[in-house]
Formats: structure tokens, C-alpha cells, sequence
């Protein structure tokens, strides 16, 4: 009897170049960045939080000389965009080109927007939460908002800091600025709006559906191994273990699963080797076969 063939799981996805990827990408950096203009101007810009960035800058100088805060991210993104043309490139500037212009006008033209909540605790987690939803769809677009994190990314290249570092500091420096300028209050309001930013954006990049990655110690790992490709149809990878305290060679089975499959693959594994020893921890994301496309730039 010939061995069975695990079937491909076929799926269909958008080519990363194209037309079609071009496409969806601009429409991805224009929603996000209308979706981040909504969250600023109806949580962020009412109860005066300045979380970083040259949104928070923005706030701050409306609050001291009432200058509408487009104009201000306008007057900050050209030259900063001019200067990542210049230092870090053409293709940069491309991408951050859409996101530098389209976010400032969405800001402008939502201004007047009704104010839902003046609770700076409620403004600053809603709008964390939208600021990051936002931002996570640019992202996921390839593109950028500009700013300060052009300048953060040039202050890496030319000092040898790492990029997270950068941006915290440039983040750093405007709560602080907030905290003296404004209130001590609002740079803590501020902190947790963009500690929610950031991971609101981890989330959207990474994607919601966790997947899981199953290590299982077993005796019958042959068993177990045909059951997963036939019944499961997934891959697997064989590791080689060795027992701790016993010193006894062991093979070790890696599977990727989706949430969905982890309880059909605990019975499998139970049904076949009830002293299997499995364990199951998440996988923000995987890419390959059977899950998501590798995305290129």
C-alpha cells in the first residue's frame, strides 16, 4: 500500500508587487491614517494628551499659542521628509510620502468632529487604541505617518543606536516637554496612551489569531507523526532531545497549529501515547505553507 501523500493546502493571496499590492497598500495607508486623525482629534487633541510624536508636539504648541494642529504637523513633516529624502533615500521617502501629507489633512479636515468623552483616563486609552489601530494599518500598508519616526531612524543610522531606542527617545523627549509645558498629569495620561499605541500596533502587525506551536515528547512519535500529516494535515519537525535526567536520546515533534486545531491535536496525541508530554505555547505569527504569504517589500 503506497505511503499517504499530505494534500498542499492551497490558498489564495495578493502578489507583494503588482498593481493590485500597490493598490491596496494606498488604500491601507489612507484609511489608517484617516483612522489616527479621528482618534487624535476626538480623544487626544480635547483633553490636551501629547503621546509622543509630531501629534503630541502639536498639541503642545496649540495649547500654548492656539496654532491648529495640522499646520504644525505640515510645518514638522516637509522638512523632516526633505531631510529622510536625503539621508536615508529615495525609496523611504516614497513610502513615507503618502502617510507625511494625506494624515495632517484628515487632522484638519476632522477638527471640529463632536467630542465623545473630556475624561483624560477615557481619552487617552481610546485614543491610544485608535492612534494604534492607525498606525497599525499603515504599517501594514508599508507605508509611514513620517515624523519624528523619520528623524528617529536617522539618528540610528548615523549613531549606531538601535531604532526602538531612538524612537523612545524622541517620544520621551515630547511627553517630558508635555509634562513641563502642559501638566505633570497629562504626561502620565500621555504614557499610557502610548503604551497602548504600541501595542494595539504588535497586534494588527502581528495579526489577533494566535497561532500555537506544540512540542510533544512521546514514545510512539512515529504514530503520532503520520497521525498529524494524515489527520491534521500539517507539517511537522522532527527534533533531536535527550532526557535530563535519564540521559536517553528522544525525539521531539515541533507543530504549528491554528487555535482551532489545538484540542483535536491534544486528543490525537492523548488517543495514541496517553504519557505523551506536550507542550503548547503561542506564536504571534507564522509565515510559510498553510498559514500567511511571506509579505516582501
Amino acid at each position: 500500500m503506497p505511503p499517504k501523500v499530505r494534500k498542499r493546502r492551497l490558498q489564495e493571496y495578493i502578489p507583494v508587487t503588482g498593481p493590485i499590492r500597490h493598490t491596496l497598500d494606498t488604500v491601507m495607508i489612507i484609511v489608517g491614517s484617516l483612522i489616527t486623525a479621528l482618534a487624535f482629534n476626538l480623544f487626544l487633541v480635547p483633553s490636551n494628551i501629547a503621546s509622543g510624536g509630531v501629534s503630541g508636539i502639536s498639541i503642545i504648541v496649540q495649547s500654548l499659542l492656539s496654532i491648529e494642529p495640522a499646520y504644525t504637523q505640515w510645518a514638522l513633516n516637509i522638512p523632516l521628509f526633505i531631510a529622510g529624502y536625503l539621508l536615508l533615500g529615495r525609496d523611504y521617502s516614497i513610502r513615507s510620502l503618502l502617510g507625511t501629507v494625506v494624515l495632517p489633512f484628515f487632522v484638519f479636515l476632522t477638527r471640529d468632529m463632536p467630542v465623545p468623552t473630556t475624561d483624560p483616563l477615557l481619552a487617552s486609552l481610546y485614543g491610544g487604541i485608535g492612534v494604534g489601530l492607525g498606525l497599525g494599518i499603515v504599517f501594514r500598508g508599508r507605508g509611514s505617518t513620517g515624523g519624528l519616526s523619520t528623524l528617529a531612524q536617522i539618528i540610528q543610522r548615523y549613531s549606531g543606536l538601535s531604532l526602538s531606542v531612538c524612537v523612545v527617545m524622541m517620544d520621551g523627549i515630547v511627553i517630558a516637554l508635555a509634562g513641563f509645558l502642559l501638566s505633570p498629569e497629562k504626561a502620565l495620561y500621555a504614557l499610557i496612551g502610548l503604551y497602548i499605541t504600541g501595542k494595539i500596533i504588535d497586534a494588527i502587525e502581528m495579526g489577533f489569531n494566535y497561532t500555537k506551536v506544540a512540542y510533544i515528547i512521546a514514545e510512539r512519535t512515529e504514530e503520532i507523526s503520520q497521525a498529524v500529516l494524515t489527520h491534521l494535515d500539517r507539517g511537522l519537525t522532527k527534533l533531536d532531545g535527550r532526557g535530563g535526567y535519564t540521559g536517553d536520546a528522544r525525539t521531539v515533534l515541533m507543530v504549528v497549529v491554528g487555535q482551532s486545531e489545538v484540542t483535536r491535536l491534544k486528543t490525537l496525541v492523548q488517543t495514541l501515547d496517553p504519557t505523551a508530554f506536550v507542550i503548547i505555547t503561542n506564536a504571534h505569527e507564522v509565515l510559510g505553507e498553510g498559514f500567511k504569504k511571506v509579505q516582501g517589500e
